[in-house]
């Protein structure tokens, strides 16, 4: 099983509180976030809306973490270039929404970004195996993307850990994250699977004091 000495924690802002953005983001910068996770939503390949590149150079002015951007768009090619001028440093597109998977990751790579790819529950893990060479990071929803604050569907750390077993068959080095109703009850199980980086929204930018919530994440994936 592949181990991580430190498991990377990215608060997720789609729960942060948008009347105090710059106090938020940097709350959790201080808590020891690892990077800051940016959900777009158009309405379309999701039945949400969230925000767009203007939210994500918003943030990019706020901190110096990484900003991870996961877009949950149709037709993500078009917009490939305006989230990395927007400041994405890893930019995430759904197997899904893609035509040409390969060339979309290697417009975002060719962009100078860290392309990533994620999937919905439902779809298989076996349509990302030609892509998972190519990639630095796979984004296992355990939730049906769309909308924050749902609950951890269990079944996805029996996906999390066959994808595991494949990049380590394989000897590739992409990193697992996972997005979906992650808190302390279910972060240690989540690393133990294969997990390394924790999306996290609800639990670290609801709670009182955000510095400590993202302490208290950190810790539970410690736990076993």
């Amino acid at each position: 099983m592949r181990k991580r000495k430190h498991t990377l924690i990215a608060p997720s802002i789609l729960a942060a509180d948008f009347s105090r953005l710059g106090k938020d983001v940097r709350a959790a910068e201080k808590g020891g976030a690892d990077f800051i996770h940016l959900d777009i939503m158009d309405g379309h390949f999701v039945p949400n809306i969230s925000f767009g590149p203007f939210i994500v150079k918003t943030v990019r002015r706020l901190t110096r973490l990484p900003l991870d951007t996961h877009l949950m768009i149709e037709n993500p090619d078009s917009l490939l270039e305006v989230f990395q001028k927007a400041g994405s440093n890893h930019l995430t597109v759904h197997v899904e929404a893609c035509r040409n998977l390969r060339q979309t990751i290697a417009s975002i790579r060719e962009l100078g970004m860290k392309p990533g790819v994620s999937l919905k529950p439902d779809t298989p893990l076996s349509s990302l195996d030609d892509i998972l060479p190519h990639v630095d990071l796979v984004l296992v929803m355990s939730v049906q993307p769309g909308f924050g604050g749902q609950m951890f569907m269990p079944e996805s750390l029996s996906r999390i850990r066959e994808l595991s077993a494949s990049l380590t068959s394989r000897r590739l080095k992409a990193l697992i994250e996972v997005d979906g109703g992650i808190d302390s009850t279910n972060a240690s199980a989540l690393v133990e699977a294969g997990s390394d980086v924790l999306v996290a929204g609800t639990s670290i930018f609801r709670s009182p004091r955000i510095p400590s919530a993202v302490h208290a994440l950190r810790r539970s994936a410690l736990m076993k």
